[in-house]
């Protein structure tokens, strides 16, 4: 049986609900099945009896990097390659770029469709006018948090993506 994972790093109350709620907002139909985040491994089939391997390794990468400031400002989109509008990282942005090139190695080697850009999706696949209204209302948006580690999340039978496990940083 095979299973869909994702890494990615959460983003706190209160700034990931305020983000989730203008997803919704906006009508993305997804704002219900994926919390907002930073991705560090994206959508990834895996085999069930590959878990335990990706686990440890995840374990093992999560030694090699310390708690980070993450500071989240503005706006950005991919349009006209992809129909997003994203909060951009403003600083946090060489240690996602480590952790995701960390992570991406060992059992999860996969390639890559676009080059890596941390982000935080607030809308995707809406009309250009909701996106410019995202684009727009958000244009403000701030905010500044610790990063104290990264997160397996598990895609579920219900579309829904579900914390599974916390790898904490070390202190």
């Amino acid at each position: 049986m095979t299973r869909t994972i994702g890494v990615a790093l959460s983003i706190p109350a209160p700034y990931g609900p305020q983000l989730d709620e203008h997803r919704r907002a906006a009508g993305d139909p997804m704002a219900e099945f994926i919390p907002a985040h930073v991705t560090l491994l994206g959508p990834t089939a895996l085999a069930d009896e590959e878990l335990a391997d990706v686990v440890e390794h995840l374990r093992v990468a999560a030694t090699r990097h310390t708690p980070f400031e993450l500071h989240l400002r503005g706006t950005g989109t991919f349009r006209p390659v992809t129909a997003v509008v994203f909060v951009t990282v403003a600083s946090g942005i060489s240690e996602c770029e480590m952790l995701e090139k960390d992570i991406r190695t060992g059992p999860l080697d996969r390639e890559r469709l676009y080059p890596y850009h941390p982000h935080v999706t607030v809308a995707h696949d809406l009309d250009d006018e909701a996106l410019d209204r995202v684009y727009a209302h958000l244009a403000h948006f701030e905010a500044r948090f610790r990063v104290p580690g990264f997160t397996l999340f598990e895609h579920g039978v219900d579309g829904r993506w579900r914390p599974r496990q916390e790898f904490p940083f070390p202190v």
